[in-house]
């Protein structure tokens, strides 16, 4: 399989840098929050046919695709970027119409549904399996992860974000995918698309590792997984990195809805802007709320719009565009 030369810049950054996630449209929906009631408008038909796809990454998220710059009107576009202190996300707590037919991205200070509604939401529509290999994991609830999990310099990633993490659903990927897509307001096919980069839907995917014993989840020590000397720190289907998830512990790993459900968490809080640690490091233009692919980038590589996250960020979207998910060599059932 051969790789562009960008990524693999990025793919040796990733192996070595440790920078990566650090803790610190069918329908249309539309979402209008008018005082405590949010209103939901459906609207559209219809989806792109899908293009041939290709292989699947490998647990350090090699791919062979090249890089496709996506239109302005694609998934997770944003306009100008709001201020960097954005209004708190909220969770609504009213129930509200059918199902939307997709989930898509809602802005920084929107109202989020709670994960109950969401599951209600994903599992009135069927969403057949295609990765056999997770009907475990996919079966398995997660856990709280405490009220100080963030790290960063507003209190708010905790009390308004972390404070959601759950992990309680069970459903097949496909759905598990959807309802943490609904549960942090994020368009569901960007979703989609990064979960094929990081693992290709595997939550028995294993990366990033380390003959640094310290950095060894428990009972993963270093050899016990196969490769003698090393101790895989990535795990599932986002690839959640267990050094700077201590507390996501072992759901991260254990269950495929937790790992979903922790890494939109992340990057939910990038996305409303409570990330302003991220200007005082290296970067490749200022942070601020409300840039869904910034986001992505950063759970790559802990920084904003660097290289190494640029080059993530094309990866991601040129699976989008393949619309990867729904070709024929990527269906495992």
């Amino acid at each position: 399989m051969e790789v562009d030369s960008l990524w693999c810049v990025a793919r040796h950054l990733r192996l070595t840098g440790r920078w990566r996630r650090l803790v610190f449209p069918a329908a249309v929906v539309l979402v209008i929050t008018v005082g405590t009631t949010a209103l939901i408008v459906a609207t559209g038909d219809g989806d792109p046919a899908p293009a041939a796809g290709s292989g699947p990454v490998d647990s350090t998220g090699t791919a062979s695709a090249s890089a496709v710059e996506p239109s302005a009107s694609q998934p997770g576009t944003t306009p100008a970027a709001p201020p960097t202190t954005a209004p708190a996300a909220r969770t609504s707590t009213t129930t509200v119409g059918a199902a939307p037919a997709r989930f898509t991205t809602l802005g920084p200070g929107a109202a989020l549904p709670s994960g109950a509604q969401c599951a209600t939401w994903v599992q009135a529509q069927p969403y057949n399996e295609n990765k056999g290999v997770n009907r475990t994991a996919n079966q398995t609830t997660g856990h709280h992860i405490g009220s100080d999990f963030f790290g960063g310099d507003d209190p708010r990633a905790n009390s308004v974000i972390g404070l959601r993490v759950d992990g309680q659903f069970t459903g097949t990927t496909g759905q598990i995918l959807r309802w943490a897509a609904c549960k942090w307001g994020i368009d569901e096919d960007m979703v989609f698309a990064q979960a094929a980069i990081e693992s290709w839907w595997r939550q028995d995917t294993m990366g990033d590792w380390s003959s640094d014993a310290s950095r060894c989840a428990p009972n993963r020590g270093l050899g016990v997984d196969g490769k003698a000397g090393q101790c895989p720190e990535s795990f599932g289907i986002l690839q959640n990195r267990y050094p700077y998830e201590k507390s996501a512990w072992p759901g991260i790993a254990s269950s495929t809805a937790m790992n979903a459900d922790l890494a939109y968490a992340i990057w939910r809080v990038c996305f409303e802007g409570y990330e302003g640690w991220l200007n005082t490091v290296e970067r490749g233009r200022d942070y601020a709320a409300g840039d869904a692919w910034g986001c992505f980038g950063r759970w790559f590589s802990g920084r904003w719009h660097t290289d190494a996250a640029e080059g993530y960020i094309g990866r991601v979207r040129d699976y989008l565009n393949q619309r990867i998910w729904t070709t024929a060599n990527f269906q495992q059932p």
